[in-house]
């Protein structure tokens, strides 16, 4: 058991080494998500309020968790990429050879992803007095809890994509093509009310609406009149669990599969 968490910690630890070696990786994660805000919260704040937004709540705020989720996916999709390039450079070959399960590379993979993640959710995080947003003790622990857990199901996610694919570009493509309308489809940039009937349904159905949900009211528990607080957090939270664990059975039983 212990030969096994040091396994894991190493890799956890080989990923945020190379992710922050890579300066362009950390930059990219952080200032794309923020110019998407910038622009489209400024931009739309006056203009656009889509049904279902709660009174005084203006757009920027209401966009501010979907930006944070931003971070989280861009992160994933840079940190797992990783594998991709391991697989290339010969080091995969070598660490599958070593006494090591394929179920531990992955979970030290994914725990790497998240760590990186979460880090950068929470370096955004401070941004929320800029969007109108006032937190206290409770809002940060739930608001930071719920970005794990994301951080986890979304490079997860990355890592069932990367152990199949063996080009940076197919990756990217393939990538671009699930989670970005994985991401625009959870009611990170317009809520489900007032949308068409069948588009409210494929929102109810995508796993990651019930992340963005808990997420987004957690960040406003010292405002409970603004999305009423814990009214539907816990079975939302709940599916967001299960959502990360599936995602990363998923990735462990793609990883025993794969040739390498």
């Amino acid at each position: 058991m212990l030969e096994a968490g040091l396994q894991v910690g190493t890799l956890w630890w080989r990923e945020i080494a190379r992710f922050v070696r890579q300066r362009s990786r950390v930059t990219g994660a952080i200032l794309q998500p923020l110019v998407f805000w910038l622009l489209l919260g400024a931009g739309l704040r006056a203009s656009f309020r889509p049904s279902g937004m709660p009174d005084g709540i203006n757009y920027a705020q209401y966009f501010y968790p979907g930006v944070i989720v931003l971070v989280l996916l861009f992160t994933a999709i840079f940190a797992t990429i990783s594998t991709v390039e391991d697989r290339r450079e010969g080091f995969l070959q070598g660490v599958l050879v070593a006494p090591i399960s394929r179920a531990s590379v992955v979970l030290g993979q994914a725990l790497g992803g998240t760590t990186l993640a979460l880090v950068q959710g929470i370096i955004f995080l401070l941004l929320a007095p800029l969007a109108e947003i006032h937190l206290n003790a409770e809002a940060v622990v739930v608001a930071t809890a719920m970005m794990a857990i994301i951080a986890f199901a979304l490079t997860s996610i990355g890592l069932v994509i990367a152990w199949r694919i063996e080009s940076t570009q197919g990756f990217h493509a393939i990538m671009n093509l699930i989670l970005i309308p994985i991401w625009l489809l959870s009611g990170a940039f317009f809520p489900a009310e007032g949308a068409p009937l069948w588009l409210r349904w494929t929102m109810k159905l995508n796993p990651l609406t019930y992340g963005m949900t808990a997420l987004r009211r957690g960040l406003y528990l010292a405002e409970p009149g603004a999305f009423c607080s814990y009214t539907h957090f816990k079975p939302s939270a709940a599916i967001a669990v299960a959502f990360a664990l599936g995602a990363f059975l998923l990735a462990s039983r793609v990883a025993r599969r794969a040739s390498v």
